[in-house]
């Protein structure tokens, strides 16, 4: 018989649903703002119809990987302050981006987000690998956002 522990469900339940609910939100705020599709996009540019099916995954897999230290007592200040900082920094860039047009500035606070992330996968992996694993497409997704942000800079001035 499998033995159902609703705190480990409560956790994970909390730690999806927040950066999911924070992400959607954003999303609903910039939503009159969004010029992606009036931009010059660089090659390997995708359809706008992927970002929100992308982040939402990722917005999943961060939930997870924070349920998965969660729930196992691995939490502290360090991790608290990593995750929240970096969910904190993405949530604000497709403000500069979109709704300011702030390209360059949006250029810099992107890396400023990677390296939060990366900072926050390492912090995971180290406390739980399969915490930390679940942060690399979020590391990779990042990255090559940063690689969009300089072409639309470059591109559309």
């Amino acid at each position: 018989m499998i033995s159902i522990n609703r705190e480990k469900i409560k956790i994970f339940a909390i730690s999806i649903l927040i950066p999911v609910a924070l992400g959607a939100l954003t999303g609903l705020l910039i939503s009159g703002s969004m010029d992606y599709g009036s931009l010059k996009k660089p090659p390997l540019a995708p359809p706008a119809i992927l970002f929100p099916i992308v982040w939402t995954i990722l917005y999943v897999l961060m939930g997870v990987s924070y349920g998965i230290l969660k729930s196992r007592g691995l939490v502290d200040n360090s991790v608290n302050t990593v995750c929240i900082a970096q969910l904190a920094v993405n949530l604000l860039w497709p403000v500069f981006f979109f709704v300011f047009k702030w390209r360059l500035f949006s250029f810099i606070w992107i890396i400023a987000l990677a390296a939060l992330v990366i900072t926050m996968a390492v912090r995971f992996y180290r406390r739980d690998s399969a915490a930390g694993l679940l942060q690399i497409p979020y590391a990779a997704w990042t990255v090559f956002a940063t690689y969009l942000n300089l072409a639309a800079f470059i591109l559309n001035g």
